[in-house]
């Protein structure tokens, strides 16, 4: 098939969607499928020559706003969507959503909408005013984009029905195709040797890592205030946050970090990339993330994959797959339920510890693949194909006779 993967940014420190996005071009390129991509990025942005894709890119901004509003796409798309099967959105809430079904409209080129998460009603809840903002374009604009998308594609079943409740306006055609990210790098030892060559304060420490973007909506300050409160148990424990973030933000966690008084049990290692990010998976004892609010959590996955168990909250949405597997410890996101997963992990035994860490890298390959994301998004297209080339024909049959 000929795909294009439509997103906003191919930014690596946007997160998962960015990162999905490109593992999901790998693999189907490698299947033999035709892929492109096409972002509102500004074509000089550095990040687009650091992690270039074997795939053909085009970057069509510089886009204005947050929204990413940009006057090429829409030209774009009309120019060159015969090319394709079918275009793959990723994500709501800017412009190249509105432009794909602006575009798209009457040249017979199915779209589907990966949300991402978007329409989760934790936004609702906790953002009231920019939900009530989001209200003002929701029926011209995204409203529509769902509506008359072939589909709209959820990670987890948890998703699909989280999203039916952010805004009472609302139909789509709705399928769950599992997400999943392509294996770790196989060479623990050297990448392990790596981390702790550029940060040898940690070596020798048991180091509790969350690895991305830091965002109020993850809970860095929940597991900040939960370890304080289990430090003095586990002194040979140290608490990695590893990702990009807004500085305000930062500097938040950082008064929180003072204020426990742990400042010398908590490091800051910024974003990490390549060879350094596999080594910090590599070289902790278990991954921790207290999110109010997760899609899918591909950074969890990453961490799985590599056998780390995963002691998440129950607003991840993939906590009923790593609690069934027992790949890792689940509890509410508050300070009590982060405490509870810290503590529960500490207590364990060499042996627990040896089979929560073999479950992690088995529910990983079972479950998590991108493979797995592949062959199921594939499904959904060929068939969908299939039946188009179907109706079509009995069309032409009707006609001739």
């Amino acid at each position: 098939m000929k795909i294009l993967h439509l997103t906003a940014t191919l930014d690596p420190q946007a997160g998962g969607p960015a990162e999905g996005v490109r593992q999901s071009a790998l693999a189907l390129a490698a299947l033999g499928h035709r892929v492109e991509t096409a972002s509102l990025d500004d074509p000089a942005a550095p990040f687009l020559a650091q992690t270039a894709l074997p795939v053909p890119v085009t970057a069509l901004g510089p886009a204005r706003g947050k929204y990413g509003r940009t006057p090429r796409v829409a030209p774009w798309l009309r120019e060159h969507a015969g090319r394709f099967d079918a275009v793959i959105v990723n994500g709501l809430w800017q412009y190249h959503g509105f432009a794909a079904w602006q575009a798209l409209s009457g040249l017979g080129v199915p779209y589907y909408v990966f949300p991402h998460g978007m329409l989760d009603p934790w936004f609702k809840r906790t953002y009231p005013l920019k939900h009530l903002k989001k209200w003002l374009y929701w029926p011209w604009a995204e409203y529509r984009v769902l509506r008359d998308a072939r589909a709209v594609l959820f990670t987890t079943e948890e998703e699909r029905v989280l999203a039916r409740q952010s805004f009472w306006l609302y139909r789509a055609s709705e399928r769950v195709v599992s997400y999943g990210t392509a294996p770790p790098p196989a060479d623990a030892t050297a990448l392990r040797a790596a981390f702790f060559a550029a940060f040898p304060a940690l070596a020798g420490k048991r180091l509790i890592l969350f690895l991305g973007r830091i965002h109020p909506k993850k809970g860095c300050d929940l597991l900040i205030r939960a370890f304080a409160n289990v430090a003095a148990a586990a002194p040979d424990a140290q608490l990695v946050f590893a990702g990009p973030g807004d500085e305000d933000e930062l500097a938040r966690l950082r008064d929180e970090v003072t204020r426990a008084g742990i400042g010398t049990r908590v490091t800051w290692a910024g974003m990490l990339r390549d060879n350094l990010k596999w080594g910090a998976f590599y070289a902790s004892d278990a991954f921790a993330l207290s999110s109010h609010q997760e899609n899918f959590g591909i950074a969890v996955v990453e961490a799985l994959a590599c056998g780390l168990p995963a002691l998440i909250s129950d607003k991840v949405n993939i906590w009923r797959e790593v609690a069934s597997d027992g790949a890792g410890l689940v509890a509410p996101d508050t300070v009590d339920g982060t405490q509870r997963n810290l503590r529960r992990w500490f207590a364990f035994d060499q042996r627990e510890a040896a089979r929560m860490r073999a479950q992690a890298a088995a529910t990983f390959r079972a479950r998590f693949t991108v493979e797995a994301h592949t062959h199921q998004l594939l499904d959904v297209l060929e068939a969908d194909a299939a039946q188009r080339a179907y109706l079509v024909g009995g069309a032409q049959v009707v006609s001739s006779s």
